[in-house]
């Protein structure tokens, strides 16, 4: 039997008196696009930390491929390419400076180091720019940039916070078209929380609607919108999980700012 790309069984985290993810159970097949969506303050980041081993997993578990991330976390990180929200990318290092030093610290071996970055920016369509700093890039750039560090190991799972925050319509389907070409030739699974429900409609096999800690629906895009009606959308399923609400304790203001000034600075 197959094991599952991510299981998930409950799950729980909290800070101080707050319970950010409350008794979570997700299951996340080999080679789907898995959406992780819901308001501010659903629990989503703290899912994708507790997942990429940036946060205890206790109480609960999580296994990657099989792994458990709270025994074996650096096996666990060898599976995994990350891309948070906020940026990771050097501004003063050229392109390809900064997935070498993404390689590095993925202990890539070094006689494939030089391999993988050009593999890994031919992959996201930035091999022409490669040599360019990274403060030249365009917001669309810089993502793409991003996405050749978390690719730069060739990892098993790729975890997307927020890939398109503060992008264009342009630039946000050309870095999805990147994710959708990857995931195609490398079979790769790929796990992404966003709050544009039509990225998630189109590009996802299956999402869970966290809401207060706890997954609130599971299933396709289509399914989910069926089981409201024949015109209904993703966004009808969203708001009447979430009842319209739109805040959260997640993070908190400090997230909120951090995401502005990611947004700005992708422009």
């Amino acid at each position: 039997m197959t094991e599952p790309a991510v299981r998930c069984t409950g799950l729980s985290h909290s800070f101080g008196t707050t319970r950010a993810v409350d008794g979570v159970d997700l299951e996340i097949q080999p080679g789907e696009v898995f959406g992780l969506l819901g308001p501010n303050g659903a629990g989503k980041t703290t899912t994708l930390r507790m997942i990429t081993t940036l946060l205890p997993t206790a109480p609960g578990r999580i296994a990657v491929f099989g792994v458990d991330v709270a025994r074996r976390r650096m096996a666990v990180r060898r599976l995994i390419g990350y891309v948070p929200q906020q940026l990771s990318a050097d501004g003063a290092l050229t392109g390809r400076e900064n997935v070498a030093l993404f390689a590095r610290l993925f202990d890539v071996p070094r006689a494939r180091r030089g391999e993988q970055v050009r593999l890994a920016l031919d992959l996201v369509g930035l091999a022409g720019d490669a040599d360019r700093t990274a403060g030249t890039y365009s917001g669309g750039m810089i993502r793409r940039l991003e996405l050749a560090q978390a690719l730069v190991s060739s990892p098993r799972l790729l975890v997307l916070d927020e890939p398109t925050i503060g992008l264009d319509p342009v630039a946000r389907s050309s870095v999805w078209d990147r994710i959708t070409a990857i995931r195609a030739a490398t079979g790769m699974t790929v796990l992404v929380t966003t709050h544009y429900m039509d990225e998630a409609a189109q590009y996802c096999d299956r999402v869970a609607l966290l809401h207060t800690g706890r997954v609130r629906a599971l299933g396709t895009p289509a399914g989910l919108a069926a089981g409201l009606g024949p015109e209904s959308s993703l966004d009808d399923v969203f708001r009447a999980v979430t009842g319209d609400r739109l805040d959260g304790d997640e993070g908190g203001i400090r997230s909120v700012r951090a995401a502005r000034r990611t947004a700005r600075r992708l422009g």
